[in-house]
């Protein structure tokens, strides 16, 4: 499908003013602390159910782009196995399993771990960074969360050079002006339905482009349709292998698990949530912080009717933060969005 692209109305960041409260923290009775934001739930033809805040104000989507990223690297010509697409779109925590289907996918392509770009970090999940310190290990490419994404991006290089584009240099998968780059980009507008706002960098390295939160929530929404049969075999893949995406027992995996289609954080306080029914749910937390950008996802795709607020209910009893003074629970969270 492509439809034609919008020109941007603003560059205007999500500040203060655009923002509304999208859940508390309740202690013993009393308010602690609000968490202010953003969000729209979208479907993937671009209408807007339900809006908070000004959700068309500027924001970098962070890895909620990873779905449309790993569209572009089929669409490049690269071939996976289910559970290697879904690492190419996970912001995985770093378990074992997870670091071998990176080392799966270097290998079979001839790379090594150090061909990968991204940062040495540490595993995104506690236990896991605590097992590898344990095993007197320290930060490595191999561990950062994007790990896959960029033994993806590695992949979809070598796959335009063999196709004939000898500009599609693997050592330069990162450079904007890449091909592979340029074909990201471009895929990424076409979900969108509007014009990249600006371009800037990720935490991991790789290009990040600047959207409004009703467009990233359409362009999920249209990842999770199916729309395209990149978008279909990138669904089979995550219905199949949803523990890749993020980790077994963690918030995306199990929000997949229950609901069915895709879900993905991006840092500094963003979530999406993609159901098969072409609707999707982004959220913008405005300071960064995580914790309540799943429950008031949920909450709002509960209230348009797209999701049984007993599966709800039960998603949240799993995941929420749990308050406590001592050895009781004495709080919890309040989606008020």
């Amino acid at each position: 499908m492509n439809e034609p692209v919008t020109a941007s109305p603003s560059l205007e960041p999500l500040d203060v003013a655009g923002c509304a409260e999208l859940a508390v923290i309740e202690r013993s009775g009393v308010i602690e602390s609000r968490h202010m934001g953003a969000a729209a739930v979208v479907t993937a033809t671009g209408e807007r159910l339900l809006t908070v805040g000004d959700v068309d104000a500027t924001i970098f989507p962070r890895s909620t782009l990873k779905p449309l990223q790993a569209i572009a690297l089929l669409e490049a010509g690269a071939t996976f196995a289910d559970d290697e697409l879904v690492l190419a779109t996970a912001s995985h925590c770093g378990s074992p399993d997870h670091l071998a289907v990176v080392e799966r996918m270097l290998a079979a392509d001839g790379h090594s771990p150090d061909a990968l770009q991204c940062p040495a970090d540490w595993p995104l999940g506690a236990a896991e960074r605590a097992a590898r310190r344990a095993s007197g290990l320290g930060p490595a490419p191999l561990a950062m969360n994007c790990s896959g994404k960029h033994a993806g991006f590695l992949r979809a290089a070598d796959a335009l050079r063999a196709a004939g584009d000898a500009s599609a240099e693997p050592s330069r998968y990162l450079d904007p002006a890449h091909p592979l780059q340029r074909r990201i980009t471009a895929t990424i507008e076409r979900m969108l339905g509007e014009a990249i706002r600006h371009t800037g960098v990720d935490g991991c390295g790789a290009p990040m482009h600047a959207a409004s939160l009703a467009a990233l929530a359409r362009a999920i929404a249209r990842v999770a349709s199916a729309e395209s049969p990149e978008a279909a075999q990138l669904m089979r893949a995550v219905a199949a292998e949803p523990w890749a995406i993020d980790g077994q027992g963690r918030a995306n995996t199990r929000v997949i698990e229950a609901l069915g289609g895709i879900a993905k954080i991006g840092a500094e306080g963003l979530v999406v949530i993609g159901l098969p029914g072409g609707i999707a749910v982004a959220v913008k937390v405005l300071d960064g912080g995580m914790r309540a950008t799943t429950p008031v996802a949920l909450e709002l795709l509960s209230r348009v009717g797209a999701v049984d607020p007993a599966v709800v209910a039960q998603l949240r009893a799993e995941l929420d933060p749990v308050i406590t003074g001592g050895a009781d629970v004495v709080g919890g969270l309040i989606v008020t969005a």
